[in-house]
């Protein structure tokens, strides 16, 4: 016998009238209920009759997606390689990663509300920027789970925030700075940092100043400076920044380009006079870290964080709790080098 509208109802646990807008391609089912009714209507033969455009991919499948800022940042690099690694592993999850502009928050709102319809959760290292807010506000209104990673972003309905607290981080850099510099009467230190509208850099920055004003008032901040997380524009700006200060004691890379700061420190024989404390245990970072340009990267373990994203979303759009187990943060030296 035929199945029938009714047959496909019961079976997914919806009503007829659900099933109707599923089989008819019509607004106001969210995606999950769709794969539920397309898989149902699969299992009764019922899927040569079905019209039912890009919701038919991967039926039963949680459909995840990740917007990562585009660049030659080393640890996105990283960060997706192990999302990648760990979402080949797992058979019930179809994971794409995107890679948009680093820097744009228009062309991220824009990805982001392209994914309505198409994806049960989305990863996202974004910018806290208004189009980007209202984009993930309008991405959950639609039912899609969201989590924001490594960078938080304000007054949204995530599902949750994976990464470090990067308040905290900007303090132990702080720490570790001026600890290295130690007695040096009125040293200055100079910041570098991908883009302060990222929250994340935002709350490092915070961090590092504010311990410098309860700890350590005599290390003066002289200069604070962004480079978009590039290396050619980190060489260029710290270059300008050591011949501008040709007295500072220290630099503090708030986000990537440790590369070109190491570049540019070698270039003029400063990488053993001045102190340079980073971020993240990389292949790019660790010839600084073993030839001692890098005194210290502040990790942060981007397998734990690719593993908590995947894990976070699939619960969540399964509706199942979840007990997180957040990433740490961990100082690298040249004498506990990871392995990558």
């Amino acid at each position: 016998m035929r199945s029938t509208i009714l047959d496909i109802a019961r079976e997914a646990g919806v009503s007829p009238a659900t099933v109707d807008r599923v089989l008819n391609n019509r607004p106001g089912v969210k995606l999950r209920t769709k794969q539920v009714v397309l898989a149902a209507a699969q299992k009764l033969d019922y899927s040569a009759e079905i019209d039912s455009g890009p919701v038919a991919v991967n039926p039963g499948r949680i459909r995840l997606h990740f917007a990562l800022p585009a660049g030659s940042n080393a640890f996105i690099s990283t960060f997706r390689r192990q999302i990648e690694i760990l979402a080949a592993a797992r058979p019930e999850l179809d994971v794409s990663v995107m890679m948009i502009e680093g820097f744009s928050p228009d062309s991220l709102a824009r990805t982001l509300r392209e994914l309505e319809g198409r994806t049960d959760g989305v990863g996202v290292i974004a910018l806290d920027h208004p189009t980007v807010r209202e984009a993930i506000r309008s991405l959950a209104a639609s039912g899609v789970k969201v989590a924001t990673v490594v960078s938080d972003i304000s007054h949204v309905p995530r599902t949750a925030y994976i990464g470090i607290d990067n308040r905290a981080a900007g303090r132990l850099a702080g720490y570790l700075l001026s600890r290295f510099i130690g007695a040096r009467p009125n040293a200055k230190v100079a910041l570098l940092a991908g883009s302060l509208s990222y929250r994340g850099h935002e709350e490092r920055e915070m961090g590092f100043r504010h311990i410098l004003k309860e700890e350590f008032q005599s290390i003066e901040i002289v200069e604070i400076r962004e480079m978009l997380d590039d290396q050619d524009r980190a060489y260029s700006e710290a270059a300008a920044l050591l011949e501008k200060h040709p007295d500072l004691a220290g630099i503090y890379n708030v986000g990537a380009g440790s590369m070109g700061i190491g570049k540019a420190l070698k270039d003029r024989n400063l990488q053993s006079s001045i102190v340079f404390v980073g971020h993240d245990a990389t292949e790019d970072t660790k010839p600084l870290l073993l030839d001692g340009t890098m005194d210290a990267a502040i990790d942060q373990n981007p397998r734990v964080e690719a593993r908590e994203t995947l894990n976070i979303l699939t619960h969540a759009v399964r509706g199942l709790p979840y007990e997180g187990h957040p990433p740490r943060l961990q100082v690298i030296f040249k004498e506990n080098i990871p392995e990558f």
